[in-house]
């Protein structure tokens, strides 16, 4: 349950019914929100004089909910916005990893060329062998902070673990949690208690509640800039990487006041495939894609099956803004 008590009451008196209804506190500007389990679903009669309004909800999807707000949040991210009305759809492009500053100033540079605002790259890579690229580390992170301040773009990368999530936090503007790391509660806590946008993976053994509750570590915590992103998830098919859910993705966008966006490159696993994917995204009018593009994808360090090369990517932008327009919205 979310209650809403008016914003004269008294923090003691708050501090009291928070350790009452093992309840989350968030302050906002014009009143303080109350987040308990959703078990609960009646306002305790001694608190009903100090409430504004209450939202009760069957399960723990509460502040991500539609039903508690049901205007999408808006995000802001450098100069841009994603979700509340601006029908904005980001593209997120750029290598797997940052292998080396030639790699990644000439994925920074076809950014800029096509008017793609933000730029994505893994520093810290959660690998499933360990004598796989790990990622340079904060090399990367330098790297990435580097093509922001000569090109002018935003830029996101992944925390692997909690060694280097205030380190990520601090540089990037969009913290990304990969799928590996969605059920790590000392990630989502900390990036709970920033302000800086979290852009949170599906797992790909969750179930869309399981994903959204991630998120609302997250909420809870204080933080309103929160992302969804769909990435596939292990089904039984064997021909794929994984299997793109966007019916999932349909019931993000009619059920949560939260932003989605969609990763194509992941969910199929080989390059073949991702425009496709891409383009039926974009039509659902999602606020965003994450796509993978190397300079060379041949000798790339990790994922090189499933990222384009610069010239796939140029066609794929290319068919992308017309499908955008169709439905209203604009790449940006």
């Amino acid at each position: 349950m979310i209650i809403h008590f008016d914003k004269d009451t008294d923090q003691k008196t708050l501090d009291k019914i928070g350790w009452e209804l093992d309840a989350f506190h968030i302050k906002k500007p014009d009143y303080h929100v109350m987040v308990t389990p959703s078990a609960l679903q009646e306002v305790p009669k001694e608190y009903q004089g100090m409430v504004v309004e209450s939202f009760a909800f069957p399960n723990d999807m509460q502040l991500s909910s539609a039903q508690y707000l049901p205007e999408k949040r808006r995000i802001d991210i450098g100069d841009i916005s994603i979700g509340g009305n601006s029908r904005n759809t980001m593209i997120i492009g750029g290598p797997c990893s940052v292998e080396s500053e030639e790699q990644i100033t000439s994925s920074a540079k076809l950014m800029k060329e096509l008017g793609i605002s933000t730029l994505r790259a893994g520093c810290y890579k959660p690998r499933t062998s360990p004598y796989s690229f790990q990622g340079l580390g904060d090399e990367g992170l330098r790297l990435l902070d580097k093509m922001r301040s000569e090109y002018g773009l935003n830029i996101i990368t992944e925390v692997r673990d909690s060694t280097h999530v205030d380190e990520v936090i601090e540089t990037t503007d969009i913290v990304q949690i990969g799928a590996k790391a969605m059920y790590d509660q000392g990630i989502l806590r900390t990036c709970g208690r920033s302000n800086k946008p979290i852009l949170i993976k599906r797992g790909f053994g969750s179930t869309l509640q399981e994903f959204v509750q991630a998120a609302e570590f997250v909420l809870s915590g204080g933080n309103d800039n929160v992302i969804l992103c769909e990435r596939g998830i292990r089904t039984f098919e064997t021909k794929t990487r994984f299997t793109l859910d966007l019916c999932g993705v349909a019931y993000l966008k009619e059920y949560t006041n939260l932003p989605v966006i969609v990763d194509p490159s992941h969910a199929m696993g080989y390059r073949y495939g991702v425009p496709d994917l891409a383009r039926a995204a974009t039509a659902m009018g999602v606020d965003g894609l994450l796509i993978e593009v190397h300079p060379d994808p041949s000798v790339a360090k990790s994922d090189a099956s499933q990222q384009l090369d610069h010239d796939a990517f140029r066609q794929l932008i290319g068919t992308l803004r017309p499908i955008a327009d169709a439905v209203g919205y604009h790449i940006v």
